[in-house]
């Protein structure tokens, strides 16, 4: 059973919310008025992604903007505070790429944070599980940086399986000739609707990629677990490089459910769907 993390008074007093009762909002974090607090699981990377949302400015797009403490912190006793968005995940893929291309053609100028440049450290977090297995789909022995910094093997069946296909899929990887920028990684079922407003963002989930990367991964995520149909990959096939950046987000999907502690066998089955899509495109 999960335990829910009320807020302290004295994050809500240092970022000035005690007019308001925090109201928790479902695995999201807590409203309080028209702010959101939410615990980080990094604090770099929240950090980072507050100053570069502050002024980020992207047409037909809304951003929750960051709500600095009193004492011009971003981040208090691992809190974070945000304007509320109105809004919901919704299967709507096209227009979540199309977010994807608006969104990295304004993030190609931000410069590659340090924490990007880091090793897997023990004792391994969430940060440097999806760190390994991104590093996975790209470097020439897949899960090497994963296996020097001391991550176990996956022991499930299907973890096992995982790592298999990730093996495979390696030996079908070609050099590609793209410029890597800052990313966002995980925009499928972070990007809001709410009707006909423009969408909106949360958050900043940075990695240094191609951008045609992302766009895969939201495409793979569809396939496998947001009911998408195969025409999405074809829609957007004139992506440069695409086949090959859909085998790579394949690898790294693969590769979060071989390494991530929480992952389950019901993930898998959507993802050897996809894995056998990519085999049929490279």
């Amino acid at each position: 059973m999960t335990t829910i993390v009320e807020p302290p008074e004295q994050v809500l007093t240092t970022f000035g919310l005690t007019a308001h009762p925090p109201i928790a909002m479902d695995g999201v974090g807590w409203r309080v008025g028209e702010v959101v607090l939410s615990l980080v699981p990094d604090h770099a990377r929240a950090a980072w992604s507050a100053t570069a949302r502050e002024n980020l400015y992207v047409e037909g797009m809304r951003i929750a903007r960051p709500i600095r403490a009193s004492d011009g912190r971003y981040v208090v006793s691992g809190w974070r505070a945000d304007t509320y968005v109105a809004g919901s995940p919704e299967p709507r893929h096209d227009e979540v790429l199309a977010v994807a291309d608006r969104l990295h053609l304004a993030t190609a100028k931000f410069e590659r944070p340090r924490f990007l440049l880091q090793p897997p450290a023990p004792p391994f977090n969430d940060v440097d599980v999806f760190t390994a297995a991104d590093r996975a789909a790209w470097e020439e022995v897949p899960l090497r940086s994963a296996r020097g910094a001391g991550m176990a093997e996956p022991s499930s069946e299907d973890g096992q399986h995982s790592l298999a296909e990730v093996k495979a899929l390696a030996g079908l990887r070609r050099p590609v000739d793209l410029t890597s920028q800052l990313v966002h990684g995980d925009l499928f079922g972070t990007v809001l609707f709410a009707g006909a407003a423009a969408p909106a963002i949360t958050d900043l989930v940075p990695y240094w990629r191609p951008a045609p990367w992302a766009s895969a991964v939201i495409v793979v995520d569809a396939l496998a677990w947001g009911g998408a149909e195969e025409e999405l990959v074809e829609r957007w096939s004139d992506t440069p490089e695409w086949s090959q950046m859909m085998l790579r987000a394949t690898m790294f999907r693969l590769a979060v459910h071989a390494l991530h502690p929480r992952s389950t066998a019901g993930a898998l089955p959507g993802l050897l769907r996809v894995v056998e899509i990519v085999r049929m495109m490279v």
